[in-house]
């Protein structure tokens, strides 16, 4: 093989062949082709794109350069949800242990955010001892032992992406719907699970703000995930809004908890149910999910799960030492709370990274005192910002901008679940 004809074929809008790109895969995971040879390629593939069943053996190549997980010993379905990321998203610390009490094991891979996304792990590490990075024991163990388990991407799981994400990430092709398909599910299908469901968020704080661009990467996703043995599905849900009331690491655990202990908002259960529904539906388990939230199931699952990863579920989460209130400027009723905005200004208050490498504040974040639908009154506070320290409030401030839409009627209610796929 020869990596200059790789390139050429793709740059010239041919099919890569099954030999060229398990040939590719392999050696640039084995160092034995250059990063910019490597980014050629993939700046080609964002312009030239996959046929289905080229990204179904690219998405394989990268499968198969890590080890696979097999869950058969722990005895129960297995079922887990993917989300493109949003604000505000803590669905998986309340779905994991909801699914988890209805008897199907939940082995949920997850990240860090990064900008004005949120990160499950981020969140979780809010808590005094939790532990994100498992070796692939441990994953056995809390699983067999909680029923969920909540971890990082280790060198075993896929290491093909984790080089190639992080190329995509430094030359400007990350945006590309078989490179994003392929290194979400290359993952998710190495940790070994029977069913996926995927959250693929629509609206301004999403990854994909674009309805047909985000249906186009569900469908890519699905197929996937279908063509190798993971029965999966997709829905497509609204971020136009942030979800829930609070956007921050320690504040979303709380508001989790809140969730688990049969409270908790509106908009943030009915999108965590749906999830769940699908989950259970694929696993082939006919229980009310619900339930589990009212009967005190699902929390104890959850606690369950932060004790087997070394955190305290009953510490006291940390305080941000700053608040600043963002109130309303006119009286009448709050039309529009723009996600990207709620979500920069977060991301700006410390609760966010720019790269992987930066830390991030546990205790920094919004809490959002009124959702659209709601009659507000002028100088009412709206927004409270948490912060460190005051000097992250002008930079958070400007953010939010133009966020904040009050005018005379009600806006017309948007629905959370906007379209199944698969």
């Amino acid at each position: 093989m020869d990596v200059i004809d790789v390139i050429r074929t793709k740059r010239d809008g041919g099919r890569l062949s099954d030999e060229q790109i398990r040939w590719f895969i392999d050696s640039y995971t084995n160092e034995r082709i250059a990063a910019e040879q490597a980014a050629a390629l993939l700046m080609a593939i964002v312009w030239r794109g996959m046929e289905p069943d080229e990204l179904n053996v690219w998405t394989d190549a990268m499968l198969s350069s890590g080890e696979r997980l097999d869950l058969s010993s722990i005895g129960l379905p297995t079922a887990d949800k993917h989300s493109t990321g949003g604000v505000g998203d803590k669905v998986s610390l309340i779905l994991a242990p909801m699914v988890a009490a209805c008897g199907v094991a939940v082995p949920m891979l997850s990240g860090r955010g990064l900008g004005h996304t949120g990160g499950t792990l981020d969140k979780l590490e809010a808590i005094p001892g939790w532990r994100a990075d498992l070796s692939t024991e441990e994953i056995y163990r809390v699983l067999a032992t909680a029923g969920c388990v909540i971890y990082a991407a280790g060198g075993s799981l896929a290491p093909a992406d984790k080089k190639l994400y992080a190329l995509r990430d430094v030359t400007g092709t990350v945006e590309s719907i078989p490179l994003i398909a392929s290194s979400i599910m290359s993952k998710k299908i190495a940790e070994g699970t029977d069913a996926l469901v995927l959250d693929v968020k629509v609206g301004s704080g999403a990854f994909l703000p674009d309805v047909a661009l985000a249906r186009e990467l569900a469908e890519t996703m699905v197929a996937l995930g279908n063509a190798h043995g993971v029965k999966t599905t997709a829905l497509l849900t609204d971020m136009e809004t942030p979800l829930g009331r609070a956007a921050g690491n320690g504040l979303e655990v709380t508001e989790s908890v809140e969730c688990l202990n049969g409270g908790g908002p509106p908009d943030l259960l009915e999108v965590t149910i749906a999830l769940a529904q699908e989950m259970l539906s694929l696993a082939g388990v006919r229980v009310d999910p619900g339930a589990t939230l009212t009967d005190g199931s699902a929390l104890a699952k959850y606690r369950e799960m932060i004790r087997a990863q070394g955190g305290d579920p009953d510490a006291q989460l940390p305080q941000a030492p700053e608040r600043k209130p963002v109130s309303a400027s006119t009286s009448g009723y709050l039309r529009g709370l723009d996600a990207r905005a709620i979500g920069i200004a977060t991301w700006r208050l410390g609760a966010g990274r720019s790269q992987k490498e930066d830390p991030v504040s546990a205790s920094a974040g919004v809490m959002c005192l009124a959702k659209p639908g709601d009659a507000v009154e002028e100088g009412q506070p709206l927004l409270e910002l948490h912060a460190d320290e005051p000097g992250r409030f002008d930079r958070a401030a400007t953010a939010l901008e133009g966020a904040i839409d009050i005018g005379p009627e009600p806006p017309e209610p948007r629905p959370l679940v906007l379209e199944r796929i698969g």
